[in-house]
């Protein structure tokens, strides 16, 4: 019974079947699951689920009014982090196809076994919890990177391409001396002990693709 406080995540269910929804729930919250329940798509958009707390969407194919795969497209748009588990009553290739192109999680035929549901479950919401770790680590370079005068950041952004302090300097109008004391201050604000931890964040932020695709293009 230990799993249910704090709760290893919440269960978005979608699924316009009272009975289907309430069956599920049941299954779930045995499993140690907190479960929101919705009528329709509109009804979760109306109600959108805080990304902060770890869960997943379960989500029938074919609920009336805006389908489950539009739902989908919908909350990509609204930058929706929430892995998606698509439930449906037969197999429809395309429609898997379509939507697991678009990032879906798992595709579910209903009836479905209670060790199948709860390891798609299982897997998303591990997936959930990974990808928001991702997206805090990434919010904290971010704020970093802020701490950066102008030129700490132009300096941070050739360091990163692979020049030495001399080509920088030569660059950017300034003494390799300058440039020296720049760098170890862009080191201390990053927080980092070594070049390969500054570049791996660069990487990270996407300033190092930007850099080869500017070049390349």
């Amino acid at each position: 019974m230990g799993a249910a406080t704090g709760g290893p995540g919440i269960v978005h269910v979608v699924d316009d079947d009272a009975s289907f929804r309430s069956a599920i729930e049941r299954r779930l919250k045995i499993a140690g699951y907190e479960v929101e329940p919705y009528r329709s798509a509109q009804q979760l958009l109306d109600h959108m689920p805080d990304e902060r707390q770890v869960g997943c969407i379960l989500l029938d194919v074919k609920i009336p009014g805006l389908n489950g795969p539009d739902l989908q497209e919908r909350l990509t748009e609204l930058g929706s982090t929430l892995p998606i588990i698509f439930l449906t009553g037969h197999a429809d290739v395309p429609t898997t196809v379509r939507t697991i192109k678009a990032g879906a999680e798992d595709f579910l035929t209903k009836p479905i076994s209670s060790e199948e549901l709860l390891r798609a479950i299982g897997k998303a919401i591990t997936r959930h919890e990974s990808s928001r770790r991702l997206k805090d680590k990434l919010d904290g370079f971010r704020e970093l990177l802020a701490t950066l005068t102008p030129r700490e950041y132009q300096v941070f952004d050739l360091v990163v391409q692979g020049k030495i302090n001399k080509q920088i300097g030569h660059q950017l109008g300034a003494t390799e001396r300058t440039i020296k004391a720049h760098r170890h201050r862009v080191m201390e604000k990053m927080k980092v002990q070594t070049l390969a931890e500054l570049v791996s964040i660069a990487e990270r932020l996407g300033m190092v693709a930007d850099a080869s695709d500017s070049r390349s293009s």
